[in-house]
C-alpha cells in the first residue's frame, strides 16, 4: 500500500480528513478511477477527484478544443484552442495536484478497445455525451464487473445513479433502446449545470471509495438546476436485459 507522504501532500487534505478520516484518505490514495469524458461534466468530476487525492485517474476523450467548449469545460482554456483536449486536461490536473497519477487517451469509448482502461479501474464515471459510447461503456463495466457512476445532464436536468454489475440495473435496463433522434452535439448546455452534475459524480465516487455516506446504487436521483427540485426513485434490474440479464449472456 502506498502511504500518504508527509508535508504538503498530507497538509492539502487537512480539511477533508475531518470528514473522511485517515483510512478514507488512504483509500482514495489507493484508488483508480476512470472518467470517460472530460467535458463539462467529466472534467469537473476529474478536477475534484484530483483535488480529493484519488491516486490514479484514467481519462478518455477525443478531439481538440473548440470555442463552444469553453462555456463549461473547465479543464480547457482559450490559449489552447485547436489543440488536443487530453494533453491540456492532464497538464491542468497535474498543476492542481502533482501527487495524482494520470493516464489519458485521446479516444472515444469503443468495445473492446477500452477494456484495459475499464478493467484497471476500481470505479468508472460515465460522462460521455452520446448513447453509443454510454452503451459500450456500460457493457464493458458489466463484463469486467466494474462499478459505474452513471451521470448525465440535459438542459437544466441532471440524473445520477450508480451501477453495480449483478446487483443493480445497468444502463440498458433503464434505457433498452437507443433514442431515435439523439443529437449528440446539439443539446443545450449551461456550464454551471454540467458542473453541478460533475460535482455530484465526484462526490458519489468519493463516497463509494471511502465508504462514507450512502451511494445511489439502485436509486435514480433527478435534480433540476432551474428550480432546485429533486427526487429519488428505486430502480430494479430487467431480468431480460440484453446486457446484464439472462438474455444477454452467451
Amino acid at each position: 500500500m502506498e502511504q500518504l507522504a508527509g508535508g504538503l501532500e498530507l497538509e492539502r487534505y487537512t480539511r477533508q480528513l475531518k470528514l473522511l478520516g485517515e483510512d478514507g484518505q488512504k483509500a482514495l490514495k489507493e484508488a483508480t478511477v476512470m472518467v470517460a469524458g472530460i467535458g463539462g461534466l467529466g472534467g469537473t468530476a476529474a478536477l475534484y477527484l484530483a483535488a480529493a487525492g484519488v491516486g490514479r485517474l484514467i481519462l478518455a476523450h477525443e478531439g481538440v478544443i473548440v470555442a463552444p467548449d469553453l462555456n463549461r469545460q473547465i479543464l480547457m482554456d482559450s490559449e489552447h484552442l485547436g489543440q488536443e483536449r487530453m494533453s491540456t486536461a492532464i497538464a491542468r490536473l497535474k498543476q492542481l495536484n502533482p501527487h495524482v497519477e494520470i493516464e489519458g487517451y485521446n479516444s472515444r469509448i469503443e468495445y473492446p478497445a477500452a477494456w484495459p482502461w475499464v478493467e484497471a479501474a476500481d470505479l468508472v464515471i460515465d460522462a460521455r455525451y452520446d448513447f453509443p459510447e454510454r452503451y459500450a461503456l456500460n457493457r464493458l463495466c458489466v463484463d469486467t464487473n466494474t462499478p459505474m457512476v452513471e451521470a448525465a445532464m440535459y438542459g437544466f436536468e441532471i440524473s445520477l445513479t450508480t451501477v453495480i454489475p449483478g446487483l443493480t440495473p445497468c444502463l440498458e435496463c433503464l434505457y433498452p433502446e437507443l433514442p431515435p433522434q439523439w443529437e449528440p452535439l446539439g443539446f443545450p448546455v449551461l456550464g454551471a449545470t454540467s458542473g453541478i452534475a460533475g460535482c455530484l459524480a465526484a462526490l458519489e465516487a468519493v463516497k463509494w471509495i471511502t465508504g462514507v455516506g450512502t451511494t445511489y446504487a439502485g436509486v435514480m436521483h433527478r435534480f433540476s438546476s432551474l428550480d432546485f427540485a429533486c427526487y429519488s426513485v428505486r430502480i430494479t434490474r430487467n431480468p431480460n436485459c440484453a446486457c446484464c440479464g439472462e438474455g444477454g449472456k452467451p
